[in-house]
């Protein structure tokens, strides 16, 4: 058993990485397509569109996810009852989000100060049901801890992407490439759907997924309250989540009413979120097992899984981030071309906030599988609030670089926030003496990146030479141990039965 999660895990990390990687390659090669006016035309369309599906299309389908895992593997026949109470639930609520959406069009293209982009964002709206039913089905295979099936429909979902939205922004400009974003969940909707219908149903019907004896009527009900009750609270979370690591770009748009700008700021967006999207793959894999971890009373596992998390996080973040930083501007280049050369500094300051917000993020995930979910909703509420008014002033006073700079502000300090409550709630910290280590490491490889070339291409090799002098110094150190136990171990062990 251990082999084949072993091998999950390691199809969840790498379809992550092609994930990421075909976003990166869709925002590079889109973005030389339109250029700067259009391309920031089309970050707004897709973003606030994806950002609504994602904010209100993902609570319910997370709460499944939630209560699958913790029943999975002693009521499967339970795992029926709860995926058709989502069903008719999420549907429900897409619909009456769609309708909302599409009349709403014209005042969010007036609230952003351009008319012209009411028709875009109404064509946008086919994404949302899309993109939602395409999302059911990675919350339903997490719950049933089938992340081999998740990470091939990620992986097939990257292609999808490069396909239909490189394809149709070549043949139809800014409007091809929304209809790509439409296309896409489409064709990873229907191929979910086949598998589920083909493979995995027939699975959980067959006679050994049955319980040894009769379960009694009781065991096979499911109070679809429950759902909603801990829905809402994702719902709200998500809502403040992406509003906060998202205002900056609208705020930009209606502040500087400028569209290059706003094109050259969300490519410094883009590429200032790498760290997040390298460590998302972690959220996957902790709320199924928090979850469980959490339902059995195992709170002593589920502070070592906890504390992993976080020192693994600390010792790859902090030298991608410095290195990010440094080579600002060979990155934008290589990812955008010279003409987008613009992001560079506001990207640079960003991505330490972003690297706070991956910390921030990944923990939100924790509290959410053990069940307190509005500590990090209300914080996130907190910290929009927070970024909105820094964002709003620092706008008008240093334009995009000072957007930057109010959401790196606006991170650590919701970051530390959840450190604390980590701390109080699960007895979780890190070492002062592995902080000191790891920032000790970090320090000096920031000062030894000065010694390096900052050429388009030759940047990549200067990282990996500044990445394996962070490694070596802390093996120096004795912070990286043969005998230390990895992230995937540490889970897997709470996983045994």
């Amino acid at each position: 058993m251990a082999t084949n999660l072993a091998r999950s895990a390691f199809w969840i990390t790498i379809s992550e990485i092609i994930f990421n990687l075909a976003g990166f390659i869709i925002h590079s090669i889109v973005g030389r397509i339109l250029g700067p006016a259009d391309y920031g035309r089309f970050g707004i369309v897709v973003t606030l569109t994806t950002m609504v599906i994602m904010l209100i299309g993902n609570g319910i389908p997370t709460a499944m996810s939630k209560y699958i895992s913790e029943i999975y593997d002693t009521n499967i026949p339970l795992v029926k009852v709860i995926k058709r109470q989502t069903i008719i639930l999420q549907t429900i609520l897409i619909g009456i989000i769609t309708i909302i959406f599409y009349f709403s069009a014209p005042l969010l293209a007036g609230a952003l100060g351009d008319p012209t982009l009411t028709p875009l964002f109404r064509l946008s709206t086919l994404i949302i049901p899309l993109f939602a039913a395409a999302s059911f089905y990675f919350s339903y295979y997490t719950g049933l801890h089938r992340f081999g099936i998740q990470s091939f429909l990620k992986i097939s979902r990257s292609l999808f992407r490069i396909i239909f939205i490189i394809g149709f922004a070549y043949f139809f400009s800014l409007k091809g490439s929304i209809s790509g974003y439409i296309a896409a969940p489409a064709s990873v909707f229907l191929l979910a759907f086949l598998i589920d219908k083909f493979k995995v149903s027939k699975e959980l019907r067959a006679p050994e997924a049955q319980p040894a004896k009769s379960l009694p009527d009781a065991s096979l009900t499911f109070r679809w309250q429950k759902l909603l009750n801990y829905a809402w609270q994702i719902i709200l979370f998500f809502l403040a989540y992406e509003l906060l690591i998202s205002i900056d770009l609208y705020l930009v748009k209606g502040i500087l009413h400028d569209d290059y700008l706003t094109g050259i700021y969300n490519a410094s967006l883009t590429i200032g979120r790498i760290p997040y999207y390298v460590f998302y793959a972690l959220t996957v894999i902790l709320l199924p097992v928090i979850s469980k971890a959490t339902a059995e009373n195992d709170h002593k596992k589920a502070s070592e899984i906890i504390n992993s998390s976080l020192r693994l996080m600390l010792v790859l973040l902090v030298p991608m981030i410095i290195l990010m930083s440094i080579f600002a501007r060979p990155i934008i280049k290589l990812f955008y071309s010279s003409e987008y050369i613009g992001a560079a500094y506001p990207m640079s300051i960003l991505v330490w906030g972003v690297g706070f917000l991956t910390i921030y993020y990944v923990f939100c995930f924790v509290m959410s599988g053990a069940g307190r979910v509005k500590k990090p909703m209300v914080l996130s509420i907190i910290g929009l609030a927070i970024n909105t008014v820094l964002n709003y002033v620092l706008i008008k006073k240093y334009g995009i670089a000072g957007s930057a700079a109010a959401t790196s502000i606006t991170s650590f300090f919701i970051a530390l926030i959840m450190l604390y409550y980590i701390w109080k709630d699960f007895g979780v910290s890190i070492k002062i003496k592995s902080l000191a280590k790891i920032g000790l490491a970090g320090t000096l490889t920031y000062f030894a990146s000065f010694l390096f070339d900052k050429g388009e291409l030759i940047f990549m090799l200067w990282s990996a030479i500044l990445f394996s002098f962070y490694a070596g110094i802390l093996l120096l150190l004795r912070e990286i141990k043969k005998e230390d136990w990895p992230l995937l171990k540490a889970i897997l062990s709470s996983r045994k039965k």
